[in-house]
């Protein structure tokens, strides 16, 4: 097994490609040791030094660390990850659920607008931002501000205020002129 790894635009966070789907559907941020007691491979990636977040998306694993250097941290990762894949062991546990709209707010009468917004977010940026190791979704909406939850290489992210505010902003004002903010949440 070859797993790849990729730089993010966060020094922080490097993603791992192992080259075979992670989830099937959506997707699944542990910032925290507690939180990753929803997965099997995220507990053992937390018990390496200064591993601080993972996350899992489609077809790749971002880790995120709190301290220390990548060339010492990679190995164990990528020993962490191939023994995973090795062992059939399941992802996630029973009761671990990847991330789902239900938690959505926006008024009942921005109904079509928030319908444009979301199909902008999923067709244009979060496949972009999933080249760099993270996620953004949609929160909410309310009187023009479009609140977004940013997740893996993207939170804590030293560029993730530009991306917000000139790129994904910037966008959504072209194809929405409702849209007057892009907030994180």
């Amino acid at each position: 097994m070859f797993i790849q790894t990729e730089a993010t635009p966060n020094p922080a966070t490097l993603k791992f490609l192992p080259g075979r789907a992670v989830l099937d559907a959506g997707t699944l941020d542990m910032p925290s040791r507690e939180a990753a007691a929803q997965s099997p491979l995220a507990q053992r990636l937390f018990d390496i030094p200064n591993v601080g977040g993972v996350f899992f998306g489609g077809d790749f694993i971002s880790v995120t660390k709190t301290d220390g250097d990548w060339q010492q941290m990679k190995p164990a990762i990528l020993g962490a990850i191939m023994e995973y894949y090795l062992s059939g062991a399941p992802l996630l546990a029973q009761e671990a659920q990847p991330a789902t709209a239900d938690d959505e707010f926006f008024d009942a009468a921005d109904e079509e607008t928030v319908t444009i917004i979301k199909d902008l977010i999923e067709t244009r940026v979060r496949p972009a931002v999933a080249g760099d190791g993270g996620d953004i979704t949609f929160k909410g909406y309310k009187e023009g501000i479009v609140y977004l939850h940013m997740q893996g290489a993207c939170s804590g992210c030293p560029s993730s205020t530009a991306t917000l505010k000139h790129g994904i902003q910037n966008l959504l004002r072209h194809f929405v002129p409702e849209v007057t903010e892009v907030r994180p949440v």
